[in-house]
């Protein structure tokens, strides 16, 4: 009774339209009308019927429609709701892949190579570099190799040259005698240039690059070089492009790590190689221009440089000795050939 009360209220007034056509069709039976007239009233009766009736199934069929819309809709939304949560799950999941794979790259911030992979890499950090820091022990490789070609190329494209070296101080006996046993206890014999290393040597290595190091400067104005002295030695050698950094050992032809310049590791070696080389006695080298070198300097000109840019040459000293010092500046060996 309670469905019927409800359909009832929702569809009343069909109801009453087909109970009232069935009631007026009823009654009309049993009057005496025109045979037309009955007819016509018939068929209007009829139709008002056909017309309740389709009402009343149209509604009926509509009501489920409805409900079944609503279920939809709702199914939908429920669906959304949880398309929503399933792509805020997939952003969050993309996130967590974003961020694993940024790890996964930096965790290789460092490249292993080693035999004539060094020579390679060094030579192409060389080539199309602005500037170079290097922080290692005499800056024998430094003269043969590095500050030349970078110059010529430096020169050749009309740049400039950012240069700065950290050396050991040719002044300090005890650190250039700790380099020395250093090196006598890694090889053999003489090294490339043929030498042997001694305490002499060392300091004749560190005065030579200080030397050509003034040379350059005043042949290529565009060259910014500074050089700081270390009262302490290492026994790695950092050389710093606009590249990468390679840091070797005593010999760049062995194996070396390889830091490129787009790794985090980069910009803090490259943060470190600076603070060292601030806390480094600093050479002036631009007062290098009160003493002018010729393109082959003469032993006066070597000893008025060093009296001008501060570096005391060691007691004793002959002419000879200077020479061969100027011979190692302009002319010098490649000690890993």
């Amino acid at each position: 009774m309670t469905r019927f009360a409800t359909w009832l209220g929702k569809n009343a007034d069909a109801f009453i339209a087909l109970v009232l056509a069935i009631t007026v069709a009823v009654l009309g039976v049993g009057v005496d009308l025109p045979h037309e007239d009955e007819i016509t009233n018939s068929a209007i009766l009829a139709v008002v019927g056909l017309l309740a009736t389709s009402v009343l199934r149209d509604r009926g069929r509509r009501v489920p429609v409805e409900a079944e819309v609503r279920d939809t809709l709702r199914a939908s939304s429920t669906t959304l709701d949880e398309l929503s949560g399933r792509l805020s799950h997939i952003e969050a999941f993309e996130g967590v892949l974003a961020d694993t794979k940024r790890a996964l790259d930096e965790t290789t911030i460092v490249r292993v190579i080693s035999g004539a992979q060094v020579a390679q890499v060094l030579e192409e950090a060389r080539r199309d570099t602005d500037r170079w820091i290097f922080k290692g022990g005499t800056g024998t490789y430094i003269r043969a190799k590095t500050l030349p070609e970078t110059v010529a190329a430096a020169r050749r494209d009309g740049r400039t040259l950012l240069f700065r070296l950290e050396i050991i101080d040719p002044t300090d006996v005890e650190v250039c005698e700790a380099y020395a046993r250093h090196r006598r206890s890694s090889a053999d014999g003489p090294d490339g240039t043929g030498e042997p290393w001694t305490l002499e040597r060392t300091r004749k290595e560190a005065y030579a690059t200080i030397l050509a190091a003034c040379w350059h400067k005043q042949r290529f104005g565009m060259l910014d070089i500074d050089i700081g002295l270390a009262r302490t030695m290492t026994t790695l050698r950092y050389d710093l492009s606009s590249s990468l950094i390679v840091v070797t050992r005593d010999n760049p032809r062995g194996q070396a790590l390889v830091v490129d310049s787009t790794k985090f590791y980069y910009s803090w070696l490259s943060a470190e190689l600076l603070t060292s080389l601030d806390q480094a006695r600093r050479v002036p080298v631009e007062h290098a221009r009160l003493a002018p070198l010729d393109d082959e300097p003469t032993v006066e000109q070597v000893r008025r440089l060093y009296e001008v840019i501060g570096i005391d040459m060691a007691q004793g000293y002959t002419d000879r000795d200077v020479i061969e010092i100027i011979r190692k500046a302009l002319r010098p060996k490649d000690p890993y050939e």
